[in-house]
């Protein structure tokens, strides 16, 4: 896995979310610390942006293939870890097969880092994994990740001096996880979005998250007996040339760049020069389709949406990194259950999949469908009913843009 490289220390990135437009400093500075460095990743390297939409995940798989060493899968991507070059570097400790118990991953590697025999392992939360569309895991389950790595521990204990954990749980629960497994040198942290980093401190577990977006990392050295951890930026710019072997990476970058900077239409005035309020837009939308489309109620998440500063025009690059996640639209309907306590449905997404916007407000007693994403009727609701024949990215730029300066949906 590492060659002849003399590691010295772990280098950890986490939800980079295809943040593609500023890629150079990101990844010659990977390539500079590659030699001495474990570079690992702890998921969501995938879907955010225009890079994705338009590539469909193939630049996103060259980069890690050519400078990453272990993966951990999150909720965003989750398909490409099975991949059969991703797959070779993924491990997760509670991922497994739902009918045989048997786990979908290797559970670890090893590398030697500073002279020491490193157990490098994965894990990701159960918000996280019910997160994925629910299509993409069928036949996966995740198990208790405190369970699974005091298992994974005893099992291989006396083969390590070290343990590493790559986490897609959030940070919140990855101090619980330090608490519950002390045995554990260093948590990296991922899915969160939180504006904690760290290190911060629990026992003799140190747990750090590096900056998303693919703004920066979090590194982690043996020091000592023990480890010491810190954060940094990726320089702003790059110096030198690019690595000839990031070249066809880059020449891809270029590419999608250009379709991206296409001109959509003009955007509205009171919306310009300012970041998008996901929830004011979509109230808007909300209240236009249900008149559109002849909903009786629509229900959105506001974390269908990135918020993104828009400026004089929206570009196509804009439009899908508002919307990176080629949600349709779709008629589903209420389960039973739900219908005798709808407050408590909105309650019940809001947990799982954060703010919802929905309209009537509140809804109506006698519903019993609803105008939904894919997403939400897939994973929460009764299931489709049938596509409403448009996709959510479609209306944003409806509601974004000035009438009659649109371009009737180039995508």
């Amino acid at each position: 896995m590492t060659g002849s490289r003399a590691l010295r220390q772990i280098v950890a990135t986490t939800d980079v979310h295809s943040a593609l437009d500023h890629a150079a400093p990101f990844l010659t500075h990977l390539h500079v610390l590659r030699p001495t460095s474990l570079i690992v990743d702890c998921g969501d390297f995938f879907e955010g942006s225009g890079y994705y939409r338009l590539a469909h995940g193939a630049i996103e798989r060259e980069i890690l293939l050519k400078l990453y060493d272990v993966l951990a899968p999150g909720n965003h991507g989750w398909p490409h870890h099975f991949e059969p070059g991703l797959y070779r570097l993924t491990v997760c400790a509670n991922a497994v097969d739902a009918e045989t118990g048997d786990t979908l991953f290797r559970r670890m590697r090893i590398a030697e880092v500073g002279g020491r025999r490193v157990g490098v392992t994965a894990v990701i939360g159960q918000q996280a994994f019910h997160s994925i569309p629910a299509a993409q895991r069928v036949g996966h389950r995740v198990t208790d990740p405190v369970r699974s790595l005091r298992e994974l521990m005893l099992a291989h204990h006396h083969e390590v001096n070290g343990w590493v954990l790559l986490s897609h749980s959030g940070f919140e629960e990855d101090l619980k996880l330090a608490a519950a497994c002390p045995f554990l040198d260093v948590i990296f942290a991922g899915h969160c979005h939180s504006d904690q980093y760290g290190p911060f401190r629990v026992g003799d577990t140190l747990v750090v998250k590096g900056c998303e977006l693919a703004q920066g990392y979090a590194i982690a050295t043996p020091v000592g007996t023990g480890w010491g951890a810190g954060t940094t930026r990726f320089p702003d710019r790059t110096s030198g040339a690019l690595p000839v072997e990031l070249s066809e990476v880059t020449a891809q970058i270029a590419d999608v760049e250009e379709q991206l900077h296409e001109v959509l239409g003009q955007v509205r005035t009171a919306l310009r020069h300012r970041p998008l309020d996901r929830r004011g837009v979509l109230l808007d939308l909300t209240a236009r389709l249900r008149t559109a489309l002849g909903a009786d109620a629509v229900i959105l998440n506001e974390t269908a949406l990135r918020t993104v500063p828009l400026s004089d025009a929206l570009t196509l690059g804009d439009l899908l990194s508002i919307e990176p996640f080629a949600n349709q639209l779709v008629h589903a309907h209420i389960p039973e259950s739900d219908r005798r306590d709808l407050h408590g449905l909105l309650a019940r997404l809001t947990a799982q999949d954060g703010p919802v916007v929905a309209a009537p407000d509140p809804l109506p007693d006698a519903v019993t469908t609803v105008l939904t994403t894919g997403y939400l009727a897939d994973n929460h609701l009764g299931g489709r009913t049938y596509d409403a024949g448009l996709r959510l990215d479609q209306a944003i730029q409806h509601v974004l843009t000035t009438p009659g300066t649109a371009d009737g949906g180039k995508q």
